[in-house]
């Protein structure tokens, strides 16, 4: 062996710290993509009322989310929070007042507003509705409302559906972005929730600035190409994501944070569970826990 060959040890040396490298970066084609300056940064976590929490009000909610490490809320109408576009000027200020004091991020308001509905009035007085939940959100100090698809009509084909509730939602959009709102449209309905047409919507409003996606982790997301082929039909407009119970092995749990990694998604994650029986500010700790697991 001349003087400029490897020896024998430093040849062992580069393989074996080759392997390693390999193995650290796995076969995941987004893993090994990523920068480096490291791994993403974790998800936010948050909470829906909807149903664990369904029955807490705002001050259980104050105290037992920030306990379970949750980061943020959805307030989903109806529930005992009490924040409802009912509250006078005086009680909005008050729950302002009371997040600003908090760890606890007021981040969307959940509503019930569709617009798929065949009477012109239905659908006026669910598009006035929406607008006066986006003056809710600035008056509470909320980031965004949800809204939801939640089915066809009968008497057009499916693509006037879809328009519809597209130019309505446009027509909300505008309200929202001159209040600095986002509008979250959630993944939802009887056939709606197939996610070729949410992209449908969201082409018929002409995506404006403040029109977001709530992915919302259906079953139905499988359909249609598949995960990944759904997922990159609305990708760049995912503003945030509902999750389930997170064993629920059905649903590809783990393909889908790395498809939220590989858009470096800076919404919240949040957990959308049933009620418990027992404790929900343990359930809420392991929904946490496994989340930041499968981001691991």
């Amino acid at each position: 062996m001349n003087a400029s060959s490897p020896s024998r040890r430093t040849f062992l040396t580069s393989v074996t710290a080759t392997a390693a490298a390999t193995l650290s970066l796995g076969s995941d084609s987004a893993t090994a993509a990523q920068s480096p300056a490291g791994p993403p940064p974790p998800f936010k976590v948050g909470a829906v009322t909807y149903n664990i929490a369904k029955d807490w009000d705002l001050a259980t909610i104050l105290k037992n989310l920030p306990e379970a490490g949750i980061e943020g809320v959805e307030l989903r109408t109806t529930h005992a929070h009490g924040v409802e576009l009912s509250l006078s000027p005086d009680a909005r200020r008050e729950v302002r007042k009371k997040f600003q004091g908090s760890p606890l991020k007021l981040a969307s308001l959940g509503t019930t507003c569709e617009y798929h509905a065949a009477d012109p009035t239905v659908l006026a007085k669910q598009i006035a509705e929406t607008k006066q939940w986006i003056q809710l959100a600035v008056d509470v100090g909320a980031a965004s409302i949800k809204v939801r698809p939640n089915g066809f009509r009968s008497d057009v084909p499916h693509d006037k559906t879809l328009e519809q509730i597209g130019h309505a939602l446009a027509d909300c959009s505008k309200t929202a972005a001159d209040q600095g709102i986002h509008i979250q449209l959630e993944v939802h309905g009887p056939e709606t929730e197939r996610v070729p047409n949410i992209h449908r919507i969201l082409q018929h409003a002409g995506e404006p600035p403040a029109l977001f996606v709530c992915w919302n982790s259906n079953q139905t997301d499988l359909e249609d190409g598949g995960l990944e082929a759904n997922f990159k039909l609305v990708q760049h407009r995912i503003g945030q994501v509902h999750m389930r119970d997170l064993y629920v092995e059905e649903y590809p749990w783990r393909k889908l944070v790395k498809l939220l990694q590989g858009i470096n998604f800076g919404g919240y994650c949040y957990a959308e569970l049933g009620e418990s029986s027992c404790d929900g500010v343990r359930v809420l700790k392991y929904f946490r826990g496994m989340l930041r697991s499968l981001q691991a």
